[in-house]
C-alpha cells in the first residue's frame, strides 16, 4: 500500500508497505522513479499528516538537531508556527530562518538553535538567559506583564536593530495575544550579555538572568542578531500548560503541505 508522498531531493518521502514473511509487513523507502499516480487528492488526512510528520522528521534529522539536544516535539511545534506565520505574510517571504529557544532546559545548556530551513542546517547553537523572576537555573514562571522581569513564551517576529546599553540589540514583536504581545513596550529584545557566557556558567553553574530578554553570549550576539533580524520567526518554548497560539493550527499547515505533494514519474514497483 502506498502510504504517503512528498518530494525531497532525490527521494520521495513515502513508504511502500509490502507483504513480508508470515503475517507481517515490511516498510521500505521508495525512489521517485518507482512511484506513479500518487497525488494529494488521493490521500486521506491521516496520510497527509504522516507525510508531513515524515518531512518534519527528515528536516530535524538532516539538521542534526537531535545531536544538539533539541526535543523533536519542540521543533515540530516551532515549525508549525513558522509555516503559519510565513503563509499569513507575517514573516519574511525571502528568509527561511527559524530560531528556537527551549526554556524547559536548564540555563547551563545550549538551549537556543538558529536554523536555516532552506539548507536544513543549524547556523548557531547557543546559551541563552531567561528573566530573573522566571527562575534560577530553570525557567518556571512566565509573564506578559510590564515590570515583571519575567520571560514571555510564544512566537515572535524579529524587528529592526538598534544600539543600546548592551550594544547591538534586536527588537521583537510578540504575536501571541496574552502571552508576549507586550514585548515591544517592555523592551524585550535580543542582546548580548557577559552573564550569558560559558565562563559565567563555569563560575556559577548557571547563567545570569535578564529583565526578561533572551540574552545571548556577547561574542555571538552580533552575528546572531544580524542573521535573524528583519521579520524572521523566533519561538520561545516553556512548560506552561496554559500556553496557546493562533499560529499552531496544525491542520492548515498539513493541508498546505499536501498541496505541494507531487506524483513522481516512473513505473510502479
Amino acid at each position: 500500500m502506498l502510504r504517503a508522498l512528498a518530494t525531497l531531493g532525490a527521494f520521495s518521502l513515502i513508504s511502500f508497505t509490502a507483504p513480508g514473511t508470515g503475517n507481517g509487513f515490511i516498510e521500505k523507502p521508495v525512489l521517485k522513479s518507482e512511484v506513479i499516480h500518487a497525488t494529494a487528492a488521493t490521500l486521506t488526512y491521516a496520510e497527509k499528516q504522516a507525510a508531513f510528520d515524515d518531512h518534519v522528521q527528515q528536516v530535524f534529522t538532516k539538521a542534526g538537531l537531535g545531536e544538539l539536544g533539541m526535543d523533536p516535539a519542540v521543533f515540530r511545534t516551532a515549525y508549525i508556527g513558522f509555516q503559519n506565520l510565513k503563509s499569513q505574510g507575517l514573516a519574511s517571504s525571502s528568509k527561511s530562518i527559524l530560531t528556537v529557544i527551549d526554556f524547559t532546559q536548564i540555563s547551563n545548556k545550549k538551549r537556543l538553535w538558529l536554523i536555516d530551513l532552506d539548507q536544513n542546517k543549524v547556523l548557531m547553537n547557543s546559551l541563552v538567559a531567561h528573566g530573573r523572576n522566571t527562575g534560577n537555573a530553570k525557567a518556571v514562571n512566565f509573564s506578559n506583564t510590564p515590570d515583571s522581569n519575567m520571560s514571555s513564551l510564544g512566537f515572535y517576529v524579529t524587528n529592526n536593530t538598534y544600539f543600546g546599553k548592551h550594544g547591538l540589540s534586536l527588537k521583537l514583536s510578540g504575536v501571541d495575544e496574552g502571552f508576549n504581545t507586550n514585548a515591544m513596550s517592555r523592551a524585550i529584545v535580543v542582546h548580548g550579555a557577559d552573564y550569558a557566557t560559558a565562563d559565567f556558567v563555569k563560575q556559577y553553574g548557571r547563567l545570569g538572568r535578564s529583565l526578561g530578554c533572551p540574552a545571548v553570549p556577547t561574542e555571538l550576539s552580533k552575528e546572531l542578531i544580524e542573521t535573524i533580524k528583519d521579520e524572521t520567526v523566533l519561538y520561545i518554548h516553556g512548560a506552561d500548560a496554559n500556553y496557546k497560539s493562533d499560529y499552531l493550527d496544525e491542520k492548515s499547515v498539513i493541508e498546505t503541505f499536501a498541496t505541494s505533494l507531487q506524483p513522481a514519474q516512473g513505473t510502479m514497483i
